[in-house]
């Protein structure tokens, strides 16, 4: 991975916006402010390595998720080590992205409004962009159409097709044919791309098999829809989906083009209650939330970060430390305890913990403070909380 090249951060921004960065390139670790979002470059560029050489070495394009991390500086990187763009959940999110100069954005969700959808448009007239989002109704198509229209542009479109996560996408090989069509008569503001084929829920399946078996019966199901779009005379040149958790089932199956992971340049526990799956590499825990003790007592010690700096939805998070456990959390407080052998820890002593889920924890902040060692290599601002809209 590159190095970063950015210049520091420096001043302080107005309170009323964001708060001044944790930390500046060059501190050493103890001297970050707390709680503080913490990503270990060593371990994200091994990650980022990994799962980029398995995806090329099977045919597969990396579309890096920048849901996951929200921050542009991070996708600049993922797009240097060989990402062909970044995907998003939100139109918001693909604004900071595209003002941060990312030119391949692919939102993978379905946009209703015909504010968003204009708003989608007016992105797609940026010079050298290349913007997608994905439909499963044709009053999406209807709505995209105009708004490119009014705006000048061109968006493509992927069917979403429910391979299992039983979320959003057509159901019936006749419904994506529907939608096909009104694609084709709304040329040329949008044009079909591919399909959306994600099955989130297989990758947070614990066994190995269970996942490779989940992921070849959405295989199974992508293949049926692409062939009664082609059988039709459309075209599909993408089929876009797979994950961290079950990136080697995507890149074995012969079906997807593209790799949708996100979570793999950050890590959290949930992914790593996984068994391990002998094809994938081993990804290492790169994200972190660095917190200070503040408070001691004989059977517990009490950090300064609780609910407002990590996401809880896949559980408490986890001493880095095995001999100290993590037995709840407040709004503004974690409280842990000892377990045998456990070292006492010294009032304002920095310790990390490691989340249960990474996207909604690194939605909690506003900088991600980006180390190597024992320094401070840079600091980056995530995107405002604002562009979830």
């Amino acid at each position: 991975m590159p190095t970063d090249t950015s210049p520091p951060v420096t001043g302080r921004p107005d309170p009323g916006v964001l708060l001044a960065p944790p930390a500046r390139p060059g501190d050493p670790l103890d001297a970050i402010d707390t709680p503080a979002l913490l990503l270990d470059l060593d371990a994200s560029d091994a990650n980022v390595a990994a799962l980029h050489a398995q995806a090329v070495a099977a045919g597969l394009a990396v579309r890096a998720h920048g849901k996951a991390h929200r921050c542009p500086r991070l996708a600049l990187r993922q797009i240097a080590a060989g990402a062909v763009g970044i995907c998003v959940q939100k139109v918001g999110e693909a604004e900071g992205f595209a003002a941060a100069g990312v030119r391949d954005i692919l939102v993978t969700n379905e946009i209703v409004s015909p504010d968003k959808c204009l708003r989608l448009a007016r992105l797609a007239t940026l010079p050298g962009m290349r913007i997608a989002t994905c439909v499963d109704d044709p009053l999406q198509v209807e709505r995209l159409a105009a708004a490119c229209a009014s705006a000048g542009s061109r968006v493509d479109v992927l069917i979403e097709v429910d391979v299992g996560q039983q979320r959003c996408g057509v159901e019936t090989p006749s419904q994506a044919l529907a939608i096909a069509e009104a694609i084709d008569r709304a040329a040329p503001h949008l044009a079909l791309r591919g399909l959306q084929a994600y099955h989130g829920r297989a990758q947070h399946l614990r066994g190995a098999g269970e996942r490779a078996e989940a992921v070849a019966r959405a295989a199974a199901v992508a293949r049926e829809f692409r062939a009664a779009l082609e059988q039709a005379g459309h075209a599909v040149s993408e089929i876009s989906g797979g994950g961290t958790g079950s990136f080697p089932n995507e890149a074995g199956a012969g079906v997807w083009t593209e790799l949708q992971a996100g979570s793999y340049a950050l890590l959290d526990l949930d992914y790593r209650a996984n068994a391990v799956d002998p094809a994938a590499p081993r990804l290492r825990q790169a994200l972190g939330v660095m917190t200070t003790v503040i408070s001691r007592r004989a059977a517990h010690a009490v950090l300064d970060g609780g609910l407002k700096s990590f996401a809880v939805d896949s559980g408490l998070p986890a001493m880095r430390d095995p001999r100290w456990k993590v037995v709840g959390l407040s709004d503004e407080h974690t409280v842990i305890r000892p377990l045998e052998g456990a070292a006492p820890l010294a009032l304002g002593q920095r310790v990390i913990l490691d989340p249960g889920h990474c996207d909604p924890t690194v939605n909690l902040h506003d900088w991600i403070v980006a180390y190597r060692g024992n320094t401070v290599e840079a600091v980056w601002p995530v995107l405002p909380r604002g562009a979830s809209r």
